[in-house]
């Protein structure tokens, strides 16, 4: 009996893949949504099936990489296919990925999330609240005369990836290419800038963390008061106003926590060290590096002053929803 995907031909896996157990093995996808990508990719103009090697293939061979960080070579000896077929078509598909963009990651909705609404928690003080954001490091394989920029609390190079996520554990925002030893607030204020960069809807705003100032449109915790979840375990409830805004802020901005997880969880070529390089473009014909592979690069602009004062108006706005909070916590669910 063959070990499935090891020395067989595309027939033999697309049979497999016919098992929707076995297809979200292979590619970390249920056959479904494989299938609906590839019909995306179809209908798009930014690929097309070979007589040779379909559309379902170049998929499946694409998502076999993304979802367990393989290399081509690896590819090559499961599927029959050279190396150089491989590295062609993955880039085609990723490239219509990176040109896809606009329709697979959209803004935010501006209605008052379901999670919220439906919480007596945080309607009140987060009804206008459209998501959360926040930074992750992933890894990066650079020349050595750039590793010095991408590598900065970690002990490995990384870029800093930026993305806002929604309460449905949705991207809707994603910037991919700033080194790893770029802070945070830098490079929020980096999009902010851009003609296309995130925007935040009129009288909205995001979760942010501690290390973003806190300013119309972005509303970080209090500083130096307890914040994550697992610092309020047990019977370590909140004693203040502001242990009790951050307990709340805390458990809603975790989203976006869960929303990385889930995304390194399924494509472990975000979660792994590469085997592929990362590519950084000044011009915007190339496709962002491959950890994120959702969204094109742009060229970085430095000099960039990272302001981590709070807007007095926004602090003003969040002390009066701390006091209402503690007021009104009453003897329920905290």
């Amino acid at each position: 009996m063959h070990c499935f995907g090891v020395g067989l031909g595309w027939l033999d896996l697309n049979n497999g893949l016919l098992h929707r157990v076995q297809c979200g093995k292979e590619m970390k996808n249920v056959r479904q949504t494989w299938i609906l990508f590839t019909t995306v990719m179809m209908l798009s103009d930014f690929v097309e099936g070979h007589h040779t090697l379909n559309m379902e293939e170049q998929v499946a061979m694409f998502l076999r990489v993304v979802g367990h960080n393989q290399r081509f070579r690896v590819i090559h000896q499961n599927w029959r296919r050279s190396v150089e077929t491989v590295s062609r078509y993955f880039k085609e598909v990723l490239y219509a990925i990176g040109e896809l963009r606009n329709d697979m990651i959209k803004p935010s909705s501006t209605e008052t999330p379901l999670k919220i609404r439906n919480s007596h928690r945080w309607y009140l003080y987060f009804k206008d609240c459209v998501g959360a954001i926040d930074g992750t490091h992933i890894y990066a394989r650079v020349p050595s005369k750039m590793q010095a920029a991408f590598r900065g609390r970690k002990h490995y190079t990384t870029q800093n990836v930026l993305a806002a996520v929604d309460f449905d554990l949705k991207f809707t925002y994603v910037l991919a290419g700033w080194e790893g030893s770029s802070h945070d607030a830098l490079i929020l204020a980096d999009t902010l800038e851009r003609a296309d960069g995130l925007t935040v809807p009129q009288e909205k705003f995001y979760l942010v963390d501690a290390g973003y100032a806190g300013r119309p449109g972005f509303l970080p915790p209090y500083r130096g008061t307890r914040y994550h979840l697992k610092e309020y375990g047990g019977r370590n409830y909140p004693i203040n106003a502001r242990e009790l805004f951050n307990l709340r802020h805390s458990s809603l901005r975790v989203t976006v926590e869960r929303a990385f997880g889930a995304l390194k969880n399924r494509f472990r070529i975000i979660d792994n060290k590469p085997f592929h390089p990362f590519k950084i473009t000044h011009g915007g014909d190339e496709v962002i590096p491959l950890g994120s592979s959702w969204v094109p690069n742009g060229s970085a602009p430095h000099g960039h002053e990272v302001a981590m004062d709070d807007n007095s108006a926004w602090s003003n706005i969040r002390d009066e929803w701390a006091v209402q909070m503690w007021s009104n916590k009453g003897h329920g669910p905290i």
